[in-house]
């Protein structure tokens, strides 16, 4: 009698649906939208769960231990430079049982705890790259050897070494067809920014409109002086794109600090008499003519208290609307750097409900050229638009 595999397909909704109706006030997007779909794999206790929590719903990585282990197959909505719908799956789902065909996924996530015992997570990793292999040769194939704060330098080092050995074996003994399978390793952990790092690179190989985003950020770094720019998610800290200069860590767990900065601050300058209407009061475009550096940035949409309350009020609404867009402020704050970087200021523009452009520049070119620096925001902002509006239409957003 052939058996009778249990089925933990679901096609219930999580929690992040219902937050982005409250957060904006609009309901959410049409379901016609084709979302790219991310399947998170990995046993039981591997931190799939938590790792969709810190990322997406901005949980402190000190309550992942309290996190229950997930039951059945939960669709998470995420809606930033493209519409995201990833897969959470319990530790005990099969190839057998997932209930959907791998042809649907852009990328398969597998987490594997640096702890664990290598064996059976690995042989778990290995049918599940066979199987998606044969029916989605193009799919995307990322291994996260996770909560790697647990151990010390050297032994996280080792155990990442020996995981990745032995998945390669172990499909080299299969068959010598899957020596081509492109398998990305990466190392990570909830306490520190590798995991965003990390995520990072993994939705950078999602993202059809990626070369026209780098190259709109090569151009800004080249007109405004800067060398480094990054685009940013604003409510998980992933960056979608980057600029042609290499990324140091250092500078990106910077841009995300300062971003959680601004995130964490931002309910404290609501105004509790300010209705939406005024909150969302349209702001004037800067004029070529209006590039006194005293003038730049005297508008509202740069004032202390719009700067930091945007990131919260705006994101999460991904349809875009020209309507909507009207609505807008584009807020920005700028920062110094000053002792651990000297003469180096990080700035941060608000593009999109979702994006923000954060860049370093050069304290003298900040304070010289500022008007210079907020024209070029301008066009950077129009040209992100575009793009994001051209991706929807393509997704059946239009």
């Amino acid at each position: 009698m052939a058996a009778i595999h249990p089925s933990y397909h679901a096609s219930t909704s999580s929690t992040p649906l219902v937050q982005y109706a409250t957060l904006n006030g609009h309901s959410h997007p049409a379901e016609h939208i084709k979302r790219t779909k991310i399947l998170l794999l990995g046993l039981r206790r591997s931190g799939k769960t938590s790792i969709h929590q810190v990322l997406f719903d901005n949980l402190s990585p000190k309550q992942t231990f309290y996190l229950e282990s997930t039951m059945r197959i939960v669709k998470h909505i995420v809606d930033t430079v493209i519409p995201l719908e990833i897969w959470d799956t319990p530790g005990n789902v099969t190839v057998e049982t997932l209930g959907t065909p791998f042809s649907q996924f852009s990328a398969l996530v597998f987490v594997i705890d640096i702890r664990d015992l290598y064996n059976q997570p690995i042989s778990k990793l290995v049918d599940f790259i066979v199987a998606a292999y044969h029916a989605n040769p193009s799919i995307s194939f990322e291994v996260f050897v996770h909560k790697a704060e647990k151990l010390q330098e050297e032994d996280k080092i080792e155990n990442f070494r020996q995981i990745h050995e032995r998945v390669s074996d172990r499909l080299l003994d299969i068959s010598p067809v899957y020596e081509q399978v492109q398998l990305n390793f990466h190392l990570t952990s909830v306490y520190d920014h590798s995991l965003h790092a990390a995520f990072s690179r993994v939705l950078h190989k999602l993202i059809e409109p990626l070369p026209y985003l780098e190259e709109m950020l090569n151009v800004f770094c080249t007109n405004s002086q800067s060398p480094k720019a990054f685009l940013f998610d604003v409510n998980s800290r992933l960056y979608v794109a980057t600029d042609a200069a290499p990324v140091d860590s250092a500078t990106h767990n910077l841009c995300c600090d300062y971003l959680r900065m601004l995130n964490s601050f931002g309910p404290l300058y609501r105004s509790a008499t300010c209705t939406p209407l005024r909150r969302h009061k349209p702001i004037p475009a800067i004029s070529p003519s209006n590039t006194n550096s005293d003038l730049a940035l005297s508008t509202p949409s740069t004032s202390s208290t719009s700067q930091i309350a945007s990131p919260i009020q705006t994101h999460g609404h991904s349809v875009y609307s020209e309507s909507s867009q009207k609505d807008l402020f584009y807020p920005s704050a700028a920062t110094s750097l000053h002792p651990s970087t000297p003469g180096t200021t990080l700035t941060y523009h608000l593009v999109t409900p979702q994006l923000a452009l954060l860049a370093l520049l050069p304290s003298t070119v900040y304070e010289n050229r500022r008007g210079l620096i907020e024209y070029n925001v301008v066009f950077f902002r129009e040209g992100i638009q575009e793009i994001c509006k051209a991706e929807n239409e393509s997704r059946g957003g239009g």
